[in-house]
């Protein structure tokens, strides 16, 4: 009986370590197609757009940045806490889309910032912030805890579309926090982790 247990819990730990390695290979394949997309050279925004085919698309767009802000708190490092804006962008093509201009710190959350006409460089996002968790909105002092297409867009009647600038040619006072890479991948130490246990298990 002991053998038996022995060798199932053996076994059972070298399928978890087997499967650790292949979702380590799985998340950097994943992780160079994303790196290919941001760097990719800059296109047109597809007609219809979806997050299956087109998450972390490169685009350059030309349009007007229109009045209005939506604050959505977070924090840096550098800088401490503050606010993500994200604002309506009339394109070219008359659509409002939803374009996430960067960074403020809190002590600018009510600093004027210039509008108007710009050509802008970035990513599509789908982002993926929202749950059964997540706080509402505080309408009164226009903070956010999520990026939320659905609400955001009805707020600011635009389509559910946002853009992650990373490159603005009007100038304003905001740091600008385009997408990265930098996703968890741990599966190498999970892997390690359990074939030691099925060494020690035998």
């Amino acid at each position: 009986f002991p053998i038996i247990i022995g060798l199932l819990g053996f076994f059972t730990l070298v399928y978890l370590g087997i499967w650790q390695v292949n979702r380590l290979e799985w998340k950097l394949d994943k992780i160079e197609n994303i790196e290919k997309k941001i760097n990719a050279l800059s296109v047109n925004i597809p007609n219809n757009p979806t997050k299956l085919k087109h998450q972390y698309l490169s685009v350059k767009l030309e349009g007007r940045i229109l009045d209005r802000e939506l604050h959505v708190l977070t924090s840096t490092k550098k800088d401490g806490p503050g606010f993500k804006v994200i604002s309506p962008f009339l394109t070219a093509n008359d659509e409002i889309i939803l374009v996430d201009l960067g960074f403020i710190p809190e002590i600018e959350k009510n600093s004027f910032r210039k509008k108007g006409f710009t050509i802008l460089e970035g990513n599509l996002l789908w982002p993926n912030e929202v749950d059964y968790f997540t706080p509402m909105p505080n309408y009164k002092e226009n903070i956010w805890f999520a990026r939320d297409l659905n609400k955001m867009s009805k707020e600011l009647g635009a389509i559910e579309l946002l853009v992650i600038a990373s490159k603005l040619s009007l100038k304003n006072n905001i740091i600008y926090m385009p997408i990265n890479t930098n996703l968890t991948n741990n599966h190498l130490q999970y892997a390690i982790t359990w074939f030691s246990l099925s060494i020690v298990w035998i």
